[in-house]
């Protein structure tokens, strides 16, 4: 894109930006002068108010560790974006639908995404991890067409209330310190979970115990794990032993050190010494603390706030384990919520482009069914279904025979 400059978020954009284009991403219908009966008091303009607060760069870097320093974490993250699942744009107009279609499936993310499914996936991600993403319609003057979406880093831009009821404003910082506020605010596309919180808060202090615990474990192996011998020597009284009682210390080791090596080529050497020998092993005495009852109580905590099955992330707590219908429900439940979070973003990111190219349709997403239940169960289902299909057609004939 030679025609593309930096954007608010260092993203590629166009030159002169939307202001220079005959390029309207959101149309604005007429001005409405109805202010919100539940505002009551009166708002000074030069006051701005946080709308949601603004998730801090350390937060913000704290979630990325935790993600890297605990798979479990990492993994139920990103089983939730999968078992979303696919959907599909539908415009109101069919006349321009293979035109949008062929966009969403090409539209560039960032540097080395593409499609809508992939900015899809990278925006459930933020709003998992951090609680809020941001993203940013990049705009081509040259051919007056979107660009690409750029995501933004959710650290950085802080989402303020504009002059007029449920207008935004955004101020972008920058790596040095300084703050600009986005010239044209109808091209960031942000959304938040309820609250404006991270899945993963309150999980960094849980999840410092559970690294402890296998730090602790890991010191233990390096201690007694590694089995190490201890050959004591006793001379006895009234002989030789005492005079030679050195060198025979010595070569007693380097027999024996002899015979440790050789079992790495695969040769078994036995120990043959005279006299009062004792060999025992280093720490055969104490056992290893049982850490499975500490770290099945942490990891149930994380499962409980990510809402992911445990034999979803390989913890085959039972042997019987599976998904109940109860189960089944809830995370389907959970996917739902996630879903509707998502729709209207990739309707706006859909109806901007419409809009880029003169189409004044609306669009709406429609969302793969999500399967969580056995196939046997699935097929049962259809089976009855048909069945009271068939009772239906049969009984719909008998009445418009007798009328």
């Amino acid at each position: 894109m030679n025609n593309c400059r930096r954007s608010s978020f260092g993203a590629p954009s166009v030159k002169g930006g939307a202001k220079g284009g005959k390029m309207k991403l959101f149309k604005k219908k007429g001005a409405s002068h109805n202010v919100p009966e539940l505002i009551s008091a009166a708002r000074s303009h030069d006051m701005s108010v946080s709308l949601p607060p603004v998730i801090q760069p350390a937060e913000k870097e704290l979630y990325d560790r935790l993600r890297a320093a605990v798979p479990v974490i990492d993994a139920a993250l990103m089983k939730i974006i999968r078992l979303t699942g696919g959907f599909r744009v539908v415009c109101s107009d069919e006349e321009y639908q293979d035109d949008l279609d062929r966009f969403l499936e090409n539209v560039p993310v960032g540097l080395s995404g593409k499609s809508i499914n992939c900015f899809a996936d990278n925006f459930l991600d933020s709003l998992l991890t951090y609680g809020s993403a941001v993203c940013e319609i990049v705009q081509d003057s040259e051919n007056q067409l979107i660009a690409g979406l750029w995501m933004g880093d959710v650290s950085a831009v802080c989402m303020q209330a504009g002059k007029e009821p449920f207008a935004r404003s955004y101020t972008v910082r920058s790596k040095d310190g300084s703050c600009h506020k986005v010239e044209h605010p109808e091209n960031i596309l942000y959304a938040a979970l309820t609250g404006g919180h991270s899945v993963l808060r309150g999980l960094p202090a849980l999840s410092s115990i559970l690294l402890r615990i296998y730090e602790c474990i890991g010191q233990n192996y390096d201690r007694a794990g590694n089995v190490r011998y201890a050959v004591v020597y006793k001379p006895q009284s009234g002989t030789d032993d005492f005079v030679y009682s050195r060198e025979r210390a010595q070569q007693i080791a380097d027999e024996w050190a002899d015979g440790m090596n050789s079992a790495r080529y695969g040769q078994v050497k036995d120990f043959v010494a005279v006299g009062d020998v004792d060999i025992k092993v280093i720490g055969a005495d104490n056992q290893l603390f049982d850490t499975n009852v500490p770290v099945r109580q942490i990891l149930e905590q994380l499962i409980a706030k990510l809402s992911i099955p445990p034999f979803l992330l390989g913890l085959n707590w039972s042997s019987t384990e599976r998904m109940s219908s109860q189960q089944a429900d809830i995370l389907t439940s959970e996917l739902e919520y996630y879903r509707r979070l998502i729709s209207p973003v990739i309707c706006d990111v859909a109806g901007a482009y419409l809009s880029s190219i003169g189409a004044e349709a609306d669009c709406s997403v429609e969302w793969d069914n999500i399967n969580l239940q056995d196939e046997t169960a699935l097929a049962e289902a259809r089976l009855k279904n048909a069945q009271a299909r068939e009772i239906e057609l049969r009984l719909d004939a008998q009445t418009n025979n007798n009328n």
